[in-house]
This record gives C-alpha cells, sequence and structure tokens, in this order.
C-alpha cells in the first residue's frame, strides 16, 4: 500500500477520499486555491499544498502546479477524484509517465472511452447493446441526411469528446441538420477540443440506468448492481436510487452482465461507471465514466464495500477479493444532491457563506459533504456540497426517511435544492414510478 497520495480535488470528494486514506494509514495531501485556503478538505488532510488562484484554470485544472505539489508532498500516487483533471487523458499520460502512480483507469483506456465512436466500436464488440447510429464519425451534414433518410426523426447529433449534454444537438426535421451540425462542431471544439461528431437514434423519454464497475490488474472485473438516475434538470442529475425501480430481476441480471463484460473487453482497471439508457423494455450503452462518480456512496450503502479504499488498494497492485458471488447488493438506497442553487429560480446557484448548517443524522442517514458551519460557497466551483444518503429496506421506507432527513436539515447563508427534493417525495408521478429523464424539465419546473 501506498505511504502518501496527493489528493488532487477540492470539496466533499476530497475529503471522502482523506477518510479512506486515513482508514489505511496512507498519508493524506491536500492542495487548494486561494479560495480553499481555509476549507474543509484542507483541514482534514494530514499536508496542504498551495497550487494558485480562486479559478480552476489556475489551480485545480493546473496539471504542473499538481504535479508540483506531489513532488513537495513526496506522495507515492495521485488520487484525481471527479470532475476537474480526473478525466484528462493527457494529465493521466503525465501522471502515468512521472514518478507517481496514477489511482484510475490508464490513459489509453480513458482515452478510448473518450472519444465516443471509439467507445461503442468496443461495446458493440463485447455484444452490449448500443443505440442505433454510428460508429465513425460524421463529417459532412449530408451523413445526417443520409442516416436520418434510413432511421428517421428525431435524432442526435453528438460530439466525439462531449458529455454532460454538451456537444448535443437534437434534430427534429430535414430543415434543422444544416445549423443543428454546426453548432455540435463548434461545442465539441470549444468544450473538448474535438470537433468530431457522429449520429444517434435519439430517444424520447428514457430512464437513465448506470452499473459501477470495478477491476484489477489481475484481470478481474466485478459489477456492483446499478443506480438509476433518471431524476435530472437539463441533463444534470440531482436523485440516484437503487435498485431501479423500473428494472425486473432478469433485466438488472442483464444489464449489469452487460456492463462487466464491456468493461472487460476494453481492458478496464479501477472504479468506473458503465451508463445506459432504457426505453421500452430495451437498454443501450451510452457512455463510460472513467472514474468515481458522484453517486458512489448508493452502491457503498448497499454493498458494504469502500469503492474509494479499492481504488487505492488496486492502484497500489493489489487483486480484488470480493467474487461476484459474494457482491450481493441490500435493501434500497437515495443520494440526493445538496447544491448551493435556488431551485425556484431555474436552479441558479447562488454562492454564500453557510451562517448555519446541521446536517441531518439519525438511522439510515449518511451525509457526505465538504462544507462546515461558517464555510463559504465559492462560486468558482461546482454548487454541489453536501449530498445526503438514505438507506432503508426498500424504496417506501427509503422515501420515508428521506423525508424525515431533509426535513431535520437546516441550511442558512445559501439556497439549496432540499426544498426540490422535499417537493419530490411527495410528487405522485415520482412515487409511482413514472419518471423518466424528461420529468423533472416537464412535469417539477416552471419555465
Amino acid at each position: 500500500m501506498f505511504e502518501t497520495v496527493l489528493v488532487a480535488n477540492r470539496g466533499e470528494i476530497a475529503v471522502r477520499i482523506i477518510q479512506s486514506c486515513s482508514d489505511l494509514g496512507v498519508t493524506s495531501v491536500a492542495v487548494y486555491s486561494d479560495a480553499d485556503e481555509t476549507a474543509k478538505h484542507v483541514r482534514m488532510a494530514d499536508e496542504a499544498y498551495h497550487i494558485g488562484g480562486s479559478k480552476a484554470q489556475d489551480s485545480y485544472l493546473d496539471r504542473e502546479a499538481l504535479l508540483e505539489a506531489a513532488r513537495e508532498g513526496d506522495v507515492d500516487a495521485i488520487h484525481p477524484g471527479y470532475g476537474f483533471l480526473a478525466e484528462n487523458e493527457s494529465f493521466a499520460t503525465a501522471v502515468e509517465d512521472s514518478e507517481f502512480v496514477w489511482i484510475g483507469p490508464p490513459s489509453s483506456v480513458m482515452a478510448d472511452f473518450g472519444e465516443k465512436t471509439r467507445s461503442r466500436k468496443i461495446m458493440a464488440e463485447a455484444d452490449v447493446p448500443i443505440v442505433p447510429g454510428t460508429t465513425e464519425p460524421a463529417p459532412d451534414p449530408a451523413d445526417v441526411r443520409a442516416f436520418a433518410d434510413e432511421h428517421g426523426y428525431p435524432l442526435a447529433i453528438k460530439a466525439d469528446g462531449g458529455g454532460g449534454g454538451r456537444g448535443l444537438k437534437i434534430v427534429h426535421g430535414p430543415d434543422e441538420i444544416e445549423s443543428k451540425y454546426q453548432d455540435a462542431v463548434r461545442e465539441g471544439e470549444a468544450y473538448f477540443d474535438n470537433p468530431s461528431v457522429y449520429i444517434e437514434t435519439f430517444l424520447t423519454d428514457p430512464r437513465h440506468i448506470e452499473v459501477q464497475i470495478i477491476a484489477d490488474r489481475h484481470g478481474n472485473v466485478r459489477h456492483l448492481g446499478e443506480r438509476d438516475c433518471s431524476i435530472q434538470r437539463r441533463q444534470q442529475k440531482l436523485v440516484e436510487e437503487s435498485p431501479s425501480p423500473v428494472l425486473d430481476d432478469e433485466t438488472r441480471e442483464e444489464i449489469c452482465e452487460a456492463a462487466r463484460r464491456g468493461a472487460a473487453e476494453a481492458g478496464y482497471v479501477n472504479a468506473g461507471t458503465v451508463e445506459f439508457l432504457y426505453e421500452g423494455g430495451d437498454y443501450y450503452f451510452l457512455e463510460v465514466n472513467a472514474r468515481i462518480q458522484v453517486e458512489h456512496p448508493v452502491t457503498e450503502e448497499l454493498t458494504g464495500i469502500d469503492l474509494v479504499k479499492w481504488q487505492l488498494r488496486i492502484a497500489a497492485g493489489e487483486e480484488l477479493t470480493i467474487s461476484q458471488d459474494e457482491i450481493e447488493p441490500r435493501g434500497a438506497a437515495m443520494e440526493f444532491r445538496i447544491n448551493a442553487e435556488d431551485p425556484d429560480n431555474d436552479f441558479i446557484p447562488l454562492p454564500g457563506t453557510l451562517s448555519s448548517y446541521e446536517p441531518p443524522r439519525g438511522i439510515g442517514v449518511r451525509v457526505d459533504d465538504g462544507v462546515d458551519e461558517g464555510d463559504a460557497i465559492a462560486p468558482f466551483y461546482d454548487s454541489m456540497f453536501s449530498k445526503v444518503i438514505v438507506t432503508g429496506a426498500n424504496r417506501e421506507e427509503v422515501i420515508a426517511r428521506g423525508k424525515r432527513a431533509l426535513s431535520e436539515s437546516t441550511v442558512e447563508g445559501v439556497p439549496t435544492t432540499i426544498p426540490f427534493h422535499r417537493r419530490l417525495l411527495e410528487d405522485e408521478g415520482f412515487l409511482s414510478n413514472e419518471h423518466t429523464t424528461n420529468y423533472v424539465d416537464r412535469e417539477l419546473v416552471d419555465e
């Protein structure tokens, strides 16, 4: 096992990694920007190094500053968390070429999954269903017209390096092809430095299902069950739960095995998530998130497996000691993202200082956060500062506990998404499992 690990991140995920390092007896080294000098992850780490200005590009996205901090801290390995440089192939390569160990999938695998056409090919070769579409970039709007002639509308033009809704354009008819194609190309180049696009049939009302996988360097690949992430606002997740209430046992087994099979085909190592769209009884591969996910605590609570601890062990060369048969998720869990946003005003982020912060407690409640009372929510980073994870014997008990936990939460100084979550847990469409990825925008948010 490593002696010292640099946590190349901030906020609640940095705190989460620091905690697992502590459990393993590993010294944790934090990094911080000007805005985060007194942040919780800095206070908790064994050591901390300043890496630059408050803006992310001046600090948490500064590769050389991170590597220099690793040298100053004399660390053995670097954990990127999620966001920032976690899925940046060139940063992973730089770490692999340095004296440090990269705690994540190999950069070559990240490259495979960073380009969506390449990842679709890999999954198709592993007999994993993919959304009908191209597995090569579409170099001209004429390709879109040809695809539409065969498959019809609506269709999606997607940036090959895209994700999170960036570089995604929906085409409803032939008169939109030219403009939407150019928009997708521009966004792909601007956000991902990759102007290539591809085409897919657009699923109009799907569920979003993802499967947690973990793999070691010895050829062992395991899945740890699925999560349903269909409660989204403009393709940004708000609530995740497991098990998915829309899957029967046979489909659940199929989709989880498909994820495991696809990861094995790709030579995947470390933790990751295989994402699918589910509609009309069929599931289709969407993408792979080659990192730890925001919603990983849902899986941890149901399996009893510390995913971050296993990330560290696998990166250190250890072999998975858990067989697939030993992984038996039990009960149900739900995660609520607590963001400093105003859900009644288009979810606009509103940073500020937490004049009061009392997270919920009690049986079946876990809170992962990156703040304490009196801390500031800075305007330079993601607005999520806490996650409330609730567990129970079944979905009904989880919903009841979720209502209790959210009502016990006290946050003053910034608006939060807590009122939205409380409304959601009273919503008949959600309670009766009628929601899809479009449900929040269509039914719960006033435009």
